[in-house]
């Protein structure tokens, strides 16, 4: 089919759920995923090839004080949590919140689109003297959110506009929704270190979170994907940059949801000096995370 005679199946528009939100749609695939910039430039909802595969707890979502438990929050510039909720740098004491500064942000929209081929959305977030005064570096975030065949990418730019080395740890906390904690995933990790006990175990791909209050973290897979089954009995596929050399799994009895994370590095990464990614000054770390589902 000549470009000229394609049926354009892919959209975008815009509506207000107390903030305004961004919807990407494909109605070839019946896919649709929610984007809110003003709340940390989280994804709400990603339903692909019908099927909605993430939890969202709605009033944390319209409460602007609240962290959202839900959809797919950006981490940035750490995962996880800091002890004492700080951290030392160059002799400087720093506090953070938990999962860095970018998930409580309002992110600006700098492009939208929707084509024959795809619909888009990139959203810029710029430091700023809130930022500042948690994580000393001057910088710029570009994430595309792209929805095409079906499949969810997110492409990202982590650019250091300071005049010094910048520290990241880079992840995301996707809320999958799930009542079922004992899954199996496919993942070529053999080790695993459970937080609950602190202790370093073996891990065949079978997992049961029901109970477990803190995450369990899978420490050396070697090839950058992980699947495991969608409610419907889809299975549900992430693959993601090399960069990202941890997936933390988590979950909170009796809430519906399995939480399937990659981060670059272990909780307490800017305290340890373990397994940061050191952005030299005027250069940027670029990343990918794609999700997709199959039969």
């Amino acid at each position: 089919m000549s470009e000229n005679t394609k049926t354009k199946t892919y959209g975008i528009t815009t509506r207000t759920d107390t903030y305004v939100v961004y919807e990407l749609t494909d109605s070839a695939t019946d896919s649709k995923v929610t984007v809110c910039p003003q709340r940390g430039g989280i994804v709400i909802g990603c339903r692909l090839n019908g099927e909605e595969l993430l939890y969202l707890d709605r009033d944390t979502f319209i409460d602007p004080t609240a962290n959202i438990r839900g959809g797919i929050p950006v981490l940035f510039p750490i995962c996880g949590q800091l002890q004492g909720g700080a951290y030392e740098w160059e002799g400087q004491t720093y506090r953070m919140k938990n999962h860095g500064v970018a998930r409580t942000a309002a992110w600006e929209v700098v492009n939208a689109y929707a084509d024959e081929d795809e619909a888009a959305l990139t959203l810029e977030l710029q430091s700023n003297e809130e930022t500042l005064a948690s994580y000393p570096f001057e910088f710029e975030l570009h994430f595309t959110y792209r929805l095409k065949a079906g499949k969810l990418y997110i492409e990202q730019s982590y650019n250091n506009l300071s005049e010094r080395d910048m520290p990241v740890q880079a992840g995301f906390h996707p809320y999958f929704a799930s009542a079922d904690k004992h899954m199996t995933y496919k993942i070529d990790a053999t080790k695993a270190l459970d937080y609950n006990d602190g202790q370093i175990k073996p891990f065949d791909g079978a997992l049961d979170l029901g109970g477990l209050v803190e995450s369990v973290a899978l420490l050396d897979p070697k090839t950058p994907e992980i699947s495991f089954p969608s409610t419907s009995g889809r299975t549900i596929k992430l693959s993601y940059s090399d960069v990202f050399g941890v997936v933390v799994l988590w979950s909170v009895e009796g809430k519906p949801f399995v939480c399937v994370e990659p981060w670059t590095a272990l909780n307490e990464a800017l305290n340890r000096k373990e397994g940061l990614i050191l952005v030299p000054p005027g250069d940027s770390l670029d990343a990918d995370f794609t999700i997709e589902t199959e039969a």
